[in-house]
């Protein structure tokens, strides 16, 4: 039996798997080089994650690559990790779009740089008709992201389109940057950290968490496989009961 069909199995199919991807830093200071080396090793591991998700058929991979608070590292690293991430644009647009797979940037583009940005647009572009996806979270923070869906909600009770007291989880869902794709089933950390760190705290309300002691850039495809087997043996309930939840799996089985 293959990972994919046993993870359909399980009665919840694992769609979209979100990584907050730590570690790099340290994975370099370990061997005596400097900093930006283990994030270009990183760039690695984000390939074999992405053959991975071929192999158990998920339709979106997120990745947190630089957050909100990332800005006050110190400036060089900073410069680097920009660097690295045009650089990635640049040579990976081709391998993303004989993979049939779109590109999509979520975050604040306003503090990149105008060549930065089109970078990122021209990429998005060209990979449009991809029919799974890569998000790349890049100066995003979760904070962020509902604070701008409130503006939305807000700006349209201004105009007089929506009354406050219509306002459902559902109206503010379509604010976020996220509304369109699947939420997370399953979040991977690595490096042994066990905390969010202001990633998708929306949409992660009911996602599941695997924290992996290796650090990112010795992240690989195997270890990726192990913790889609680890997501194979939870049962989700979704606030329910277990039996509830079970019988709900159950209804959904024999209404196919």
């Amino acid at each position: 039996m293959t990972q994919a069909v046993a993870t359909e199995l399980t009665g919840h199919p694992l769609r979209h798997v979100a990584i907050i991807m730590d570690g790099n830093n340290r994975w370099a200071r370990q061997r005596g080089v400097a900093g930006i080396n283990g994030h270009k090793e990183g760039v690695e591991r984000v390939r074999e994650v992405l053959d991975a998700c071929a192999r158990h058929r998920i339709d979106v991979l997120t990745l947190f690559a630089f957050s909100s608070e990332n800005w006050t590292r110190p400036a060089p690293e900073v410069r680097g990790l920009m660097s690295l991430f045009a650089s990635y644009l640049k040579s990976e647009i081709n391998q993303l779009c004989e993979r049939n797979i779109r590109l999509r940037v979520i975050g604040q583009r306003s503090r990149f740089s105008e060549r930065l940005q089109k970078l990122i647009s021209d990429a998005e572009h060209r990979t449009r008709f991809g029919t799974r996806t890569l998000v790349l979270a890049v100066d995003y923070g979760g904070r962020w992201d509902i604070v701008q869906a409130a503006k939305t909600l807000a700006s349209q009770v201004e105009t007089g389109n929506l009354r406050s007291e219509d306002i459902t989880e559902a109206h503010f869902a379509k604010g976020l940057c996220l509304a369109d794709l699947p939420e997370p089933d399953l979040c991977i950390r690595t490096a042994g950290e066990q905390r969010v760190s202001n990633f998708l705290l929306w949409q992660m309300a009911y996602t599941e968490f695997y924290f992996s002691p290796a650090y990112w850039p010795d992240f690989t495809g195997a270890a990726f496989d192990q913790a889609v087997e680890d997501y194979q043996q939870r049962q989700r309930r979704f606030g329910q009961s277990s039996g509830s939840s079970a019988q709900q799996r159950g209804l959904e089985s024999s209404s196919a």
